[in-house]
C-alpha cells in the first residue's frame, strides 16, 4: 500500500509504519514455516522465537536510525536510555506469539511513541490480515485509508466485550475468572483474540464494544491506547485511581456510554 495515499501520515508516522513493515516481511516468511522454527520456552506456555527476535532487531534498527536521541523499551532486548529525555519508543515485536506459533492470524507488530511518559502516537501491523492501524494524537485513528470510530452503543447488555485471560502459570487466574463471570452476566458476549493491540484496535474499530484485561506491560498496549483514544474512545485503568494505563498493568477501553458501567461490572459494584 502507498503510504502517499494515507491520510495524516507525519514523518514521524511514516518512520515507525515503515519498521513495521520491514519486520512483516521477516514475520511472515516465519509464519508459512513455522514448524521450522526453533522456540524455546519463556514462562509457562510464554513462547519466544527466533522469528520473535529477528522482528524486533529489525525494528529497532530502523528507528535508531531514523530517531538516534530517542529510548527504545523493548519485549525482548534491553532497554535503551536517550538522550532525548522526552520521548521513547515502546515496541513490541510479536503481540500473539501463541497464535503465531499455531497458524493462526490474529497477531501483530505493535510500535508506540511515548511522549512524556503519554502514548502519543501508535502503530499496529497485523502482517497476515494485512490491517495497519494507525494513529496520532490530534490526528485520528485510521484502519489503512479507512478514519476509525469507536462504538455508538449505549446498552451493557447489547455489547460484545474482548479481554485475555492468564494462561498455565500466570498469576491472576481466579480473579480473571470473576471478572468474566461478572461481564458475561451483563453483556452479549466476551470474545478473545488473544493479542491485547489486537484487541484494542478491535475496540477502535467498533467491533468490539469494550475491552479490559490485566497482568500487560507497556508494549502490550501503548500503541492501541492511542489508536483507541483517537477513535474516540475511553482508555484508563479497571479501578481508575488516575495511573496511566501503559504503565500500570490493567487497562479497561470502551466508548464514553458504557466505560463507567463497563468498571462496575468488573468491580462487582454495578446494581442490578
Amino acid at each position: 500500500m502507498n503510504l502517499t495515499a494515507m491520510p495524516n501520515i507525519s514523518p514521524l508516522l511514516t518512520i515507525m509504519i515503515g519498521a513495521a513493515r520491514a519486520a512483516a516481511r521477516s514475520l511472515r516468511r516465519d509464519y508459512y514455516e513455522v514448524e521450522a522454527l526453533q522456540v524455546r520456552r519463556k514462562g509457562a506456555s510464554d513462547f519466544v522465537t527466533k522469528a520473535d527476535i529477528a522482528a524486533e532487531e529489525i525494528i529497532v534498527d530502523a528507528l535508531e536510525k531514523a530517531r538516534p536521541k530517542y529510548g527504545i523499551v523493548r519485549e525482548e532486548g534491553e532497554d535503551r536510555e536517550g538522550e532525548d529525555n522526552s520521548n521513547r519508543f515502546i515496541i513490541d515485536p510479536l503481540d500473539g506469539t501463541t497464535n503465531f506459533l499455531h497458524g493462526l492470524p490474529q497477531f501483530a507488530i505493535s510500535i508506540a511513541l511515548e511522549r512524556d511518559r503519554e502514548p502519543f502516537a501508535g502503530v499496529v501491523f497485523c502482517p497476515i490480515l494485512d490491517e495497519l492501524y494507525y494513529a496520532e494524537r490530534g490526528f485520528g485513528a485510521y484502519l489503512n485509508d479507512r478514519r476509525l470510530r469507536v462504538s455508538g452503543r449505549d446498552d451493557l447488555t447489547e455489547a460484545l466485550v474482548g479481554t485475555g485471560l492468564p494462561f498455565k502459570g500466570k498469576p491472576g487466574r481466579e480473579q480473571a475468572l470473576i471478572e468474566t463471570d461478572r461481564v458475561l452476566s451483563e453483556t452479549a458476549g466476551i470474545r478473545r483474540f488473544g493479542a491485547a493491540s489486537y484487541d484494542l484496535c478491535m475496540t477502535a474499530a467498533g467491533k468490539l464494544d469494550g475491552y479490559w484485561e490485566r497482568g500487560l506491560a507497556p508494549w502490550d498496549v501503548a500503541a492501541g491506547i492511542v489508536i483507541c483514544r483517537e477513535a474516540g474512545g475511553e482508555v484508563s485503568t479497571i479501578e481508575d485511581k488516575g495511573e496511566r494505563a501503559h504503565l500500570s498493568g490493567s487497562i479497561l477501553a470502551s466508548n464514553h456510554h458504557l466505560h463507567r458501567d463497563l468498571r462496575k461490572t468488573l468491580l462487582g459494584e454495578r446494581q442490578a
